[in-house]
């Protein structure tokens, strides 16, 4: 937490601990993965019990990690893909730190350079680290921003984008697709490549399906309204070993009691406790507080399976949520290795199916111990907004001929093994969606939510609103109790510039 300027969000004041009330509260949280976790800890901490049911055989959610088997019998590491740790997650952090005082199951990656359909690259390495001289000096020196493009740019209009305030962004810009925004503000083609669309894939969706808020936000976070920074942290082994058996084994210690590959079915209100949850074995479990951590299509389920669970207007809000296009990662383990000088991570524009390629072997440590032993590597390949229905219409082909087109010398290599993960789980942030998406609240006494389409007031994105959900799922019930919570700790709420803030108020008075 370099920046000064981060925001401190206290917690609810109270008793230090739930023992020191009449009766300890025990409390269910459904989902595993960081959501669920952070709840978990925040809850345990504080001395309530806590039981979590998760799906899976494993912890992390969407960041899980698991071994499977190639072909040829050798046992591997697998997950579902890439993802970066920024340091400006404050609230996943202070997760992973829980089990990793030191953050020393991350390391850094110094750069992710870009590259478009006409070879023009950008890279964020060197780049100051102070907002707005960050923006700046990746214009300046992008091969696809001129300034002339500068000078073109509607400064009116793009004035939200350089003074984002939560919510008030969404209020402004929450009904226009980004797509639309980008057009608007005359931002240069060229650039959308590489300086927006990146951003937007992050959720899954292209520009034209998500919200020109969200994207707003997310510059805001990453770009204009952080001075921590563009680089960001990876797990250095797979998911499971450096982050979440570690943190399984902090909560056991606390006393939660982790069932896995156990489903919660439905939610139910009365019993001897103020709530009760049926599980996939048939067992009910009562509980004075439920964490609903799950994703969408999880939500929607167990909502729709506990009848009179809620107003109709909250029920419509859960219903109505979506999911966002289907995503593709192929993992290769290759018999040759990649060149030295690869990047551990490329982001692509205009190079369709690929979004992203990761040389997993070159930071992932058990990748790279199997890329020693068989003197080779292990690269992962993403593709997102997947149009095609399965079988993808020659879609693997297709991502296999981009990775030989920008890595030459993998068209030589040998594939020993191959995984192709099909996913549709992730939120939509779809244009007009924010009003109605349900918050961390709910109007059932003792249930929260939490999740990283859940919506929260506060400029988090992506890992960070999973993990800032979760902690402020746990903060509120611990203030039901009076039990005292946990501070969390965002980017500034609102852009650094107040000129800039006027000039977007004004823009927003006019639409």
């Amino acid at each position: 937490m370099n920046d000064p300027r981060r925001v401190s969000h206290p917690g609810p004041a109270g008793l230090p601990h739930a023992h020191a009330l009449p009766d300890t509260p025990h409390a269910v949280v459904v989902g595993a993965g960081i959501a669920g976790l952070a709840a978990a800890a925040g809850l345990a901490e504080r001395g309530v019990t806590v039981e979590v049911l998760e799906r899976q055989h494993y912890l992390g959610g969407r960041v899980g990690g698991w071994s499977e088997q190639l072909e040829d019998g050798s046992e591997v590491a697998n997950n579902r893909g890439f993802h970066a740790f920024f340091r400006q997650y404050y609230n996943l952090r202070a997760l992973l730190r829980r089990s990793d005082p030191g953050l020393h199951r991350l390391r850094a990656v110094e750069d992710y350079p870009l590259v478009d359909g006409q070879g023009r690259r950008d890279t964020f390495r060197g780049l100051p680290k102070t907002p707005p001289w960050n923006a700046l000096a990746f214009a300046l020196r992008s091969p696809t921003f001129r300034m002339r493009d500068m000078l073109r740019l509607n400064a009116v209009a793009a004035a939200p984008l350089a003074a984002v305030s939560v919510p008030e962004i969404y209020h402004q810009l929450d009904g226009q697709d980004a797509g639309t925004f980008l057009t608007d503000i005359n931002f240069p083609v060229a650039a959308r490549h590489l300086a927006f669309e990146v951003f937007a894939r992050s959720f899954f969706a292209r520009p034209e399906r998500l919200s020109a808020a969200e994207l707003a936000t997310m510059f805001h976070i990453y770009f204009l309204g952080s001075s921590e920074g563009l680089v960001f942290d990876v797990a250095e082994s797979n998911f499971d070993t450096a982050l979440w058996e570690p943190l399984r084994e902090y909560l056991i210690g606390r006393g939660v009691r982790f069932r896995t590959g156990i489903c919660a079915e439905s939610v139910h209100t009365g019993g001897p406790k103020r709530l009760q949850v049926l599980d996939s074995t048939g067992s009910t479990i009562d509980a004075d507080a439920v964490v609903l951590a799950t994703d969408v299509s999880g939500l929607q389920k167990i909502v729709a399976a506990s009848p009179g669970l809620g107003d109709a207007s909250w029920r419509a809000q859960v219903a109505e949520l979506r999911t966002a296009p289907p995503f593709v990662v192929q993992r290769l383990w290759l018999d040759r290795p990649v060149d030295a000088g690869r990047p551990a991570f490329l982001g692509t524009g205009g190079l369709e199916p690929v979004d992203n390629i990761s040389v997993v072997s070159s930071y992932e440590r058990q990748a790279a111990e199997w890329a020693r032993a068989h003197g080779g590597s292990v690269v992962e390949v993403h593709s997102y907004s997947v149009v095609d229905p399965p079988p993808f219409d020659g879609l693997r082909e297709r991502m296999l001929g981009r990775l030989h087109q920008l890595y030459p010398e993998t068209a030589a290599a040998g594939i020993v093994g191959e995984t192709l993960l099909l996913r549709d789980d992730c939120p939509l942030f779809w244009p007009g969606a924010f009003a109605n998406r349900p918050t961390v609240d709910t109007p059932v006494p003792g249930l929260m939510l939490a999740g990283d389409g859940i919506r929260i007031d506060l400029p988090v994105a992506l890992m960070e609103r999973a993990a800032t959900t979760g902690w402020a799922a746990a903060n509120r019930l611990l203030s039901g109790w009076g039990v005292s919570g946990h501070t969390l700790h965002t980017v500034p709420v609102q852009g650094r510039s107040p000129i800039l803030r006027r000039l977007a108020s004004r823009e927003g008075a006019l639409r």
